[in-house]
């Protein structure tokens, strides 16, 4: 008979407003009646997280992170490049890189896959030397960002909803250079997208060719145009077929490095699985193989 397996779940208290806590009580349920034994560790932020998912790691331990995409990429992301075996519980607004991998938020259909599923081996990027899961991005989705994160009044995709429409109102053609395994592109443009994973942003399939598993970047470049054009562009970002239009082009390497030729004084945020992690530039390299996950 084989053992069960041991777990640790690793909380954002914060993602969704109390969704994680809420999706983990029936899940820790489910997997306890099956003989696993389940610990909870709640975040007290990014870093502590880190920690906690890299001794549970080192104690053998599986280790589940709950939450949104940044709970998600921030435990992932501490795991990569060790032997741990990941669990993704889906528990944000966007869980944009369980949707890549198929893994399913309702606990009937999650727990067999914890309890009894075989690892699967996928990439990660590794941001200015920061592993993380998803993509790296750099544009006006980076100050819609910002710009959610500063709200007081609206949460979740509300409150990026309003920040990305701020976002493109006051947004000014940023000039990038773009340098794809050492090969230099210069573009003006709305945003560069280094993505791992297809889906970014709640659900927009900004790289549908994108594979977790090919040791890639797919590079999603959106130049410039008029504002009704990129909405419309936004619009089509549901169903990936934006990559069809001239003004979108699609780059892949292994190691990709965005930055502002000008104008001097210009700074501008990068994000990484849904957090802000500071300015360019930033080089973003895949790590193959770099994560085993549980996930179909």
């Amino acid at each position: 008979m084989t053992t069960p397996r041991v777990f640790t779940a690793i909380v954002n208290p914060a993602a969704g407003g109390s969704a994680s806590a809420s999706t983990l009580i029936p899940l820790a349920r489910l997997l306890r009646e099956a003989g696993a034994e389940v610990a909870v560790e709640y975040s007290r932020g990014l870093d502590h997280a880190r920690t906690v998912a890299r001794d549970a790691a080192e104690a053998g331990r599986v280790v589940l992170g709950v939450g949104g995409d940044g709970m998600i990429g921030c435990v992932g992301g501490a795991l990569a490049g060790t032997r741990a075996l990941f669990g993704i519980v889906p528990a944000g607004r966007g869980n944009d890189f369980a949707r890549q991998l198929g893994v399913p938020s309702d606990p009937e259909r999650l727990a067999p896959l914890l309890l009894d599923g075989e690892p699967r081996t996928v990439d990660a990027i590794e941001a200015n030397g920061t592993p993380v899961l998803g993509s790296v991005y750099a544009g006006v989705d980076a100050v819609a960002n910002a710009n959610a994160n500063k709200t007081r009044l609206l949460r979740g995709s509300a409150a990026y909803y309003i920040g990305a429409l701020r976002a493109i109102l006051s947004w000014r053609a940023a000039d990038y250079r773009v340098v794809v395994d050492g090969e230099e592109h210069r573009r003006e443009g709305y945003t560069v997208v280094a993505a791992n994973s297809g889906y970014y942003g709640f659900g927009k399939h900004i790289a549908p060719d994108a594979r977790v598993d090919d040791g890639l970047l797919d590079v999603v470049l959106i130049r410039n145009a008029s504002r009704t054009l990129f909405f419309a562009v936004m619009r089509e970002l549901e169903a990936g077929t934006h990559v069809r239009r001239p003004q979108v082009e699609v780059l892949r390497g292994r190691e990709v490095r965005i930055e502002l030729a000008g104008p001097p004084g210009r700074t501008l945020p990068y994000g990484a699985d849904g957090e802000l992690p500071g300015v360019l530039p930033v080089t973003a390299k895949v790590m193959p193989g770099a994560l085993r996950v549980l996930a179909p």
